[in-house]
C-alpha cells in the first residue's frame, strides 16, 4: 500500500480536517489544527506531504521521526499540529486496513469507557449555576468553566471575589459530588494566581487548569504550596520534550496534551507513559471536532493514568456546526451516566461524512479568538 494524496478541508466552526488516500482505496482522517491558525497549519501539512506521497502508510513511527527530525527547525504549535493530524490519519488507515481499532494495535484497551466533562458558560453566577444544573441533569458527573475574566498582573480583590462567588454558586447548585474543573486559561499571572487558587480551595475542585501560562510554570511551586487542589496543565505544550521539565518539577498533578497539537496518537501515547512514571494523571485537551475526539479516546483506552476526557459537544464555539454533524455513525460517542464508550470500529472508529465535509468546506472559516483589553488599554490574555 502506498500513500497517493493528502487533501485538507477547512470547515466550520473552527476546524481543519485531513484526508489521506492510498492506492488500495483505504482512506484515513486526521484533524490537524491550531484554533485561529488553520490556514497556517494547512500550509504546513502540504509541506510535509512532499515526503509522504508514495510511501507505505504502515510505517508510522518512522514517518513521525522523519517529519519531526527531518527538519532542522522543529516543534511548536504549527509544526506539531500538522504532524498530529497526519499521524491520526495514518493510524486510521492502518486500523482500517487490518480491521482493528487503533487501541487494539496499541496493546488493547484497559477500560471500556471513560468519564467526560462538559463545558458550561454564562455571564452571571446565576446563569452559570443554571447551566451547570442542566448539564448535570443530562448525566454528566463533571463540568468545567473559565474561572475569571481578564485579570491584570496585580488586580483588585473585587475580581477575586467575583470569581469566588461564581464557583461558590455553582457548588451550591450542583452539590458536593460533581467534579468542577476551573480553567484560569492563562489569564491569571503569578501575583494573583496564588491568591485565587487559595480562595477557591474551599470548593474542593477537581482541578485548576493553567493557573499560569505554561511559559511561567516556575510559579507553580508557589501556587502548589498555597493550596491542595490538583493542578492541570498542558494544552499549550507540544511534545514529550516540552512535558519533560513539567513532570520532573513535580508540581503538576494532571497533564492535558492535545492530540491535535502535540504530535498526535504516537507522541501523546509516549507523553501519557512518561506521566504515568511520575504518578501524574492524564486528561487530554479536546475542544475540537469528532476526529480529534476519536483519536483521544484511542489513547485514553490504553493509558492506565487517563481519568477524564474533555469533549466539545454543545460548547459555545460550536454555533455553526457541532461534532456529530460531520460523522455518519453518530452513535459512536455513546454518552451514558457521565461516561463515553471507547469506539470499537476499525481505525479511529468514526465514519466521516465526506460529502458533508466538502459541502461545509465551501464556506470554511477564518475563526480568530477575541482580543481583550484591560481598563487601562493594555492587551489582556484571552
Amino acid at each position: 500500500m502506498k500513500i497517493t494524496k493528502l487533501t485538507t478541508y477547512i470547515v466550520p466552526p473552527r476546524w481543519l480536517f485531513l484526508k489521506i488516500e492510498t492506492d488500495e482505496g483505504v482512506v484515513g482522517w486526521g484533524e490537524p489544527v491550531v484554533e485561529g491558525r488553520a490556514l497556517t497549519v494547512e500550509a504546513a501539512v502540504h509541506e510535509l506531504s512532499d515526503y509522504l506521497v508514495g510511501r507505505d502508510p504502515f510505517l508510522i513511527e518512522d514517518h513521525w521521526n522523519v517529519l519531526y527530525r527531518g527538519g532542522f527547525y522543529r516543534g511548536g504549535a504549527i509544526h506539531m499540529s500538522a504532524l498530529a493530524g497526519i499521524d491520526q490519519a495514518l493510524w486510521d488507515i492502518k486500523g482500517k486496513a487490518l480491521g482493528q481499532p487503533v487501541h487494539s494495535l496499541l496493546g488493547g484497551q484497559c477500560r471500556d469507557k471513560i468519564k467526560v466533562y462538559s463545558w458550561i458558560g454564562g455571564d452571571r453566577p446565576s446563569d452559570v449555576a443554571n447551566n451547570a444544573r442542566d448539564v448535570v441533569a443530562r448525566g454528566f458527573k463533571a463540568i468545567k468553566l473559565n474561572g475569571c475574566e481578564e485579570m491584570q498582573i496585580v488586580d483588585t480583590n473585587e475580581k477575586i471575589d467575583r470569581a469566588v462567588e461564581t464557583i461558590g454558586t455553582i457548588r451550591d447548585a450542583i452539590g458536593p459530588n460533581i467534579g468542577i474543573g476551573v480553567d484560569f486559561h492563562g489569564r491569571v499571572h503569578r501575583p494573583m494566581a496564588k491568591v485565587l487558587a487559595k480562595e477557591l480551595e474551599q470548593f474542593k475542585l477537581m482541578f485548576i487548569e493553567e493557573p499560569v501560562l505554561s511559559e511561567n510554570r516556575e510559579a507553580l511551586r508557589e501556587i502548589a504550596n498555597h493550596c491542595s487542589t490538583p493542578i492541570a496543565l498542558g494544552e499549550r505544550l507540544y511534545s514529550r520534550w516540552d512535558f519533560k521539565s513539567v513532570l520532573s518539577d513535580g508540581f503538576v498533578d494532571i497533564i492535558q496534551p492535545d492530540l491535535s497539537h502535540a504530535g498526535g496518537i504516537t507522541e501523546c501515547r509516549k507523553i501519557a507513559a512518561m506521566a504515568e512514571a511520575y504518578d501524574v494523571a492524564l486528561a487530554p485537551h479536546c475542544p475540537l471536532g469528532p476526529i480529534a475526539l476519536a483519536a483521544c479516546l484511542q489513547v485514553d483506552a490504553v493509558s492506565y493514568n487517563a481519568f477524564i476526557q474533555e469533549q466539545s459537544l454543545g460548547i459555545h464555539y460550536n454555533e455553526a456546526n457541532d461534532i456529530l454533524d460531520y460523522i455518519s455513525n453518530k452513535d459512536v460517542f455513546a454518552y451514558e451516566d457521565g461516561f463515553v464508550s471507547i469506539p470499537q470500529g476499525p481505525g479511529l472508529g468514526i465514519e466521516v461524512d465526506e460529502a458533508y465535509v466538502m459541502e461545509r468546506a465551501k464556506e470554511g472559516h477564518r475563526w480568530r479568538n477575541p482580543v481583550w483589553r484591560h481598563s487601562d488599554g493594555s492587551v489582556a490574555e484571552w
